[in-house]
């Protein structure tokens, strides 16, 4: 049933050491949820980074997501970071509920809270790390009074709630403007929405730093994960110099 950093260091299978300037994340909401545990072994074993957690109201987005209790039941089976991605009109009364069932960090939507600075606050007051979320159409300068409390920005490289979309192109630029926005500072440039190995390297190439994988990428309702992982981390190391 389908519902569809910089300079990270990583010990390949020979154990030697090499440095990549992106991370993998995989979109939990686009795996078979009859065997989703499965699925997380998959994905570890193919070497994903962490998992983005879907979290929708059906008022921000057009549709309901995941659950802080099924998050809960997934940190218990693995250690990997678990980043929210939360598209609903408030997060604020539900963060320690989520933080305490295993969140790693917190992206609420900037374009649905009047209060952002307090919301990123309540999210690194939790033990989480604080991230805002921008859909493509909101300027990069809503995040210029934020900047000191953030870990990760995301942007949307689709209309938000909807999987399976294509890449919409401009936020190539944005990607670029993002990069230049953040010299000097340690914030990691999160892509959700069409990640595929032909999109990623230009992705990377123009600063991500962390790529959400889904239904264009790794999920095909199989047990080839792991192959998939691979295929798309050989396009963007031997396309995005």
């Amino acid at each position: 049933m389908k519902l569809c950093g910089h300079g990270i260091l990583i010990l390949n299978n020979m154990g030697t050491s090499a440095t990549r300037s992106y991370t993998l994340t995989a979109s939990l909401i686009c795996a078979n949820m009859l065997e989703l545990g499965e699925e997380i072994k998959r994905l570890e074993k193919g070497g994903i980074e962490s998992l983005h957690f879907d979290v929708m109201d059906a008022l921000f987005v057009p549709r309901y997501g995941l659950h802080p209790e099924m998050l809960a039941e997934i940190r218990s089976i693995t250690s990997l970071p678990i980043h929210v991605h939360a598209m609903v009109e408030d997060i604020e009364p539900y963060i320690e509920t989520f933080v305490k069932a295993g969140a790693t960090t917190i992206m609420p939507h900037v374009e649905s809270h009047r209060h952002l600075h307090r919301a990123l606050k309540k999210i690194r007051d939790a033990g989480a790390n604080a991230g805002a979320a921008l859909n493509l159409a909101t300027p990069l300068n809503v995040l210029d009074y934020v900047l000191d409390d953030i870990q990760v920005v995301m942007l949307m490289a689709i209309n938000p709630g909807i999987v399976g979309h294509k890449l919409i192109p401009r936020v190539l630029d944005k990607i670029s403007d993002l990069k230049k926005k953040f010299a000097g500072r340690a914030i990691e440039i999160e892509i959700d929405g069409g990640v595929t190995p032909e999109s990623a390297p230009e992705m990377v190439r123009r600063g991500a730093t962390r790529l959400v994988c889904g239904s264009s990428t790794i999920f095909k309702n199989d047990n080839n994960i792991a192959v998939r992982i691979k295929n798309l981390r050989e396009a963007i190391e031997n396309n995005s110099k």
